[in-house]
C-alpha cells in the first residue's frame, strides 16, 4: 500500500516565529518559497562584492526618491517571503521598521547570481511576476550581462531585455537614476 505524504506549508507568520524562536538562527540563510524554507545559495566573493558596488550605485542614484534595500526580505503574500539581493524600494519616514515590505512598496527587485541563475530565472522571477512586481533585474555573473523583466501579466513578465557592460539602465519608475551595467557585473 502507498502512502501519500502531506507537506505543511508555512505561513510568512509561522516562518518569522520560527527565527524569534531560534528555530531559525541569523546566521540561517533561508527564504520562504510556497510555504517552504529553502535554503539559499552561499554568498562568494564576487557576489558579495557585486552587492555592495550595485548597493552604492543605487543608493548615489536614487538618493531620496527610494531606499535601497540590500538582502532583505519583501512578503509577497501569505506563503511567499524571498530575500532578493537588492531591492528599491518607495519611500516611507521609518524605513518600514513597522510593517513587512509587501509588492505595492517595491519599485525594483535585483538578484545577482552566479550559482543561483536557474533558480532566480526560472524559479523567482515568475514568482515576483505573479505578485505584481513591476520590475525585476538579474544580473548574470556567468554570461556578464543584466537581464529586465517587466510587464508582469499572470505569473510571467512580458517584456525581457538584456544589457551589456559599458551600457546603463534606469528603473523604470525612476528613468532618472541610471547606473553602468557594470556595477552589477565587477570582477
Amino acid at each position: 500500500m502507498a502512502t501519500m505524504l502531506t507537506k505543511k506549508r508555512f505561513t510568512a507568520d509561522e516562518y518569522h516565529h520560527m527565527a524569534q524562536v531560534g528555530i531559525l538562527a541569523p546566521r540561517d540563510r533561508v527564504e520562504l518559497i510556497d510555504g517552504e524554507i529553502v535554503v539559499m545559495s552561499p554568498i562568494g566573493s564576487r557576489h558579495s562584492a557585486c552587492v555592495a558596488c550595485a548597493n552604492r550605485a543605487l543608493i548615489n542614484a536614487v538618493g531620496e526618491k527610494a531606499i535601497v534595500q540590500p538582502q532583505g526580505s519583501v512578503r509577497l503574500d501569505l506563503f511567499y517571503e524571498p530575500e532578493p539581493d537588492l531591492v528599491l524600494l518607495r519611500p516611507q519616514a521609518d524605513f518600514y521598521a513597522t510593517r513587512h515590505r509587501t509588492p505595492g512598496d517595491v519599485l525594483l527587485v535585483i538578484e545577482i547570481a552566479d550559482s543561483s541563475l536557474a533558480y532566480d530565472r526560472d524559479m523567482k522571477a515568475p514568482i515576483y511576476a505573479m505578485a505584481g512586481i513591476g520590475e525585476y533585474w538579474l544580473a548574470d555573473l556567468i554570461a556578464n550581462w543584466v537581464w529586465r523583466y517587466s510587464n508582469p501579466e499572470r505569473g510571467a513578465y512580458k517584456r525581457v531585455e538584456q544589457y551589456h557592460r559599458g551600457e546603463s539602465i534606469a528603473p523604470l519608475e525612476l528613468p532618472n537614476c541610471v547606473v553602468p551595467v557594470d556595477v552589477f557585473l565587477i570582477e
